[in-house]
């Protein structure tokens, strides 16, 4: 990870994006951290949007603490009560 002061990030934008393709760009104001570069090969809008939301960081990390609290159902146990098969299992032919 590449950091630079916010102050002395003066050039175009896709010049820094193109400098260091395979590692974030962490721009700091007195050394804490104010935003960051970042490619996004393999990732797509919804995916970007919803990682940012507050809300939905929320609602991830409350769903977190309650499993963490109340526990969670195994898949196994999931898929009983579906009545659904093991689709990582392969199929018998014929």
């Amino acid at each position: 990870m590449k950091t630079m002061e916010l102050n002395r990030a003066v050039g175009p934008l896709r010049e820094y994006a193109r400098a260091h393709p395979s590692q974030p760009l962490v721009l700091t104001t007195k050394g804490k951290p104010v935003a960051a570069l970042i490619h996004l090969d393999h990732a797509d809008w919804e995916s970007v949007s919803l990682g940012l939301n507050p809300k939905f960081i929320a609602l991830i990390e409350r769903c977190r603490q309650r499993a963490k609290k109340e526990g969670t159902v195994p898949l196994e146990q999931v898929k009983r009560n579906l009545n659904v098969a093991d689709m990582t299992r392969p199929r018998k032919k014929g």
